[in-house]
């Protein structure tokens, strides 16, 4: 609902203000507009409050909008004098809002109705309630021997749309190009096993699965205060180290010793699948290489702190460090598949494993994801065998709802290390979600945690996705060091060199660099 209030009343309260301006002279009308100027407005504060997003991307879309607010009134009322020339710049500027920015507003926010869905698993034993993309409900595989244009009467009866679902270069290595995506009409969103099961029964759909929304996890913005305890000295001159408590609990001073006589192999590539990535922040782009350019910025924030985890530019005087000192062994990239609001579809992450797997990455690291059902994953394990077979590793957090991993995707996807996040005395930090009856497992430091944020600014944030990006750049070490690192291999190093933790059956083990990259240079 308010996803459609924030655009309407954003263009009345400007309709409303450049009328009270038009009128300042003729009290009645005058008291009519400000009247209607402030109704508007108040609706438009109310629905920007209410919007879902991260706080500093909200208060930067409010900033957008209250300038235009000031801006336009101002420059109709140089016109006041000129009826004309008023009401006719009055409705080029109404237009050029419609037609160039109102669009805009109504994605403002991506919350449009949510359609949600029950789907039984019996793994769990529960029933997983899902959110659902409103504009491509659910995902359906063509059979190889058919075209999407055999189910022609099926669409045509329910007012379905099918379009494209997935895109890779190597279509020959997987039959995800067979998938569609469904766009559902109103009257059918809340039935949608009555869609499924027509498809079903055409014979010609091999399966049908529910487009699930993602979103990054509610990541708390820790107050700036004093870091738990001092760290070692590390021979660099990053002056946001005395802020990394996790590096003493990794023993990082150990890892650096090792690296001096370590020569990579390659250089690493580790990708952000995000919000994007502020490419441009000092501590960031010695270590960056752009996939593409849309991908480059980040307006919510949370991918770039991630990037900064993973692998910020060592000993350069600025910010912070990451595992590779010497900043030879790794580089980031990022791919944008989550809004500046943090949202996303389990097919824009698909398409971002399989673009990060088409352009050579070496570990994707994904800090995102939302309740879901294991057994419905057919179209995740699809994608995270194309990027394995590309020589990718995925790194996935576990989540920050205080429940089993095993009900969160994408971290209940075979073939993925998820990892759930530690606090400052080793104990499971009180949201991370548990993992022991996860295949593939580990623990990383996830309160508390300084690093960079958009503008070359830094930021300290709680969460399994602060977590995530530490194992992913310590997996990156190791793919620079031994190419062709699998994921087994990898979940095998970091679980054999891990330290246990307070609460070690549910966290899985605490990644130790240093004694997993012996074990790899041992080799």
């Amino acid at each position: 609902m308010f996803a459609q209030l924030y655009p309407l009343s954003f263009i009345v309260s400007l309709a409303a203000l450049t009328g009270w301006f038009y009128f300042r002279d003729n009290s009645l009308r005058s008291s009519f507009f400000s009247k209607l100027f402030l109704g508007g407005l108040t609706v438009f504060v109310l629905s920007w409050f209410l919007g879902n997003g991260a706080l500093d991307y909200k208060l930067g879309v409010l900033a957008r909008e209250l300038l235009i607010l000031a801006i336009v009134p101002v420059l109709l009322s140089i016109f006041r004098k000129m009826k004309a020339a008023y009401f006719i710049l009055l409705l080029l500027a109404m237009a050029a809002l419609k037609y160039f920015y109102f669009d805009h507003l109504k994605a403002t926010f991506q919350q449009k109705e949510k359609i949600s869905a029950v789907i039984e698993d019996s793994s769990i034993s529960s029933n997983t309630l899902v959110e659902l993309d409103p504009e491509a409900e659910l995902l359906i595989e063509i059979k190889e021997t058919h075209r999407i244009g055999d189910i022609q009467d099926i669409l045509k009866k329910y007012g379905l749309e099918a379009t494209s679902a997935f895109q890779m270069k190597d279509t020959e290595a997987t039959d995800l190009d067979d998938y569609f995506a469904v766009n559902v009409p109103p009257q059918f969103e809340h039935d949608l096993g009555k869609v499924k099961k027509a498809l079903e029964e055409t014979g010609i759909v091999e399966w049908t699965e529910e487009n699930e929304r993602i979103t990054i996890g509610p990541e708390e913005i820790v107050p700036q205060q004093p870091m738990p305890r001092l760290n070692q000295k590390y021979g660099l001159n990053d002056p946001g180290l005395v802020n990394l408590w996790g590096f003493e609990a990794m023993n990082v001073s150990n890892l650096y010793e090792v690296l001096k006589t370590a020569k990579p192999q390659k250089e690493a590539l580790i990708a952000i699948l995000d919000t994007g990535v502020d490419a441009g922040h000092e501590d960031l782009s010695g270590n960056f290489t752009s996939t593409q350019s849309k991908y480059d910025t980040d307006k919510a924030g949370h991918g770039t702190h991630c990037a900064g985890i993973a692998a910020a530019v060592s000993n350069n005087g600025k910010g912070v460090a990451s595992f590779s000192q010497t900043n030879d062994f790794v580089q980031i990239t990022s791919i944008k598949v989550l809004s500046d609001g943090g949202f996303g579809t389990q097919q824009m992450i698909i398409n971002g494993i399989l673009e990060a797997a088409d352009r050579g990455a070496d570990v994707i690291s994904l800090s995102l994801g939302g309740p879901s059902s294991q057994s419905r994953q057919r179209t995740y394990e699809k994608a995270v065998k194309y990027a394995n077979d590309k020589g990718a590793i995925l790194v996935v957090a576990a989540g920050n709802s205080n429940r089993n991993a095993k009900e969160f995707t994408p971290a209940n996807v075979p073939g993925v290390i998820a990892v759930s996040a530690v606090d400052t005395l080793l104990h499971r930090a009180s949201f991370s979600n548990y993992v022991q009856d996860m295949g593939m497992a580990v623990a990383a430091p996830g309160v508390k945690i300084y690093s960079t944020f958009p503008n070359s600014q830094y930021q300290a944030l709680n969460g399994t996705s602060m977590a995530t990006p530490y194992v992913a750049g310590l997996v990156g070490l190791l793919k620079s060091l031994k190419p062709d690192l699998s994921t087994k291999e990898a979940y095998r190093i970091l679980n054999e060199t891990g330290l246990e933790t307070k609460s070690k059956s549910e966290t899985g083990k605490l990644i130790q660099p240093a004694e997993a990259v012996k074990r790899v240079l041992k080799k």
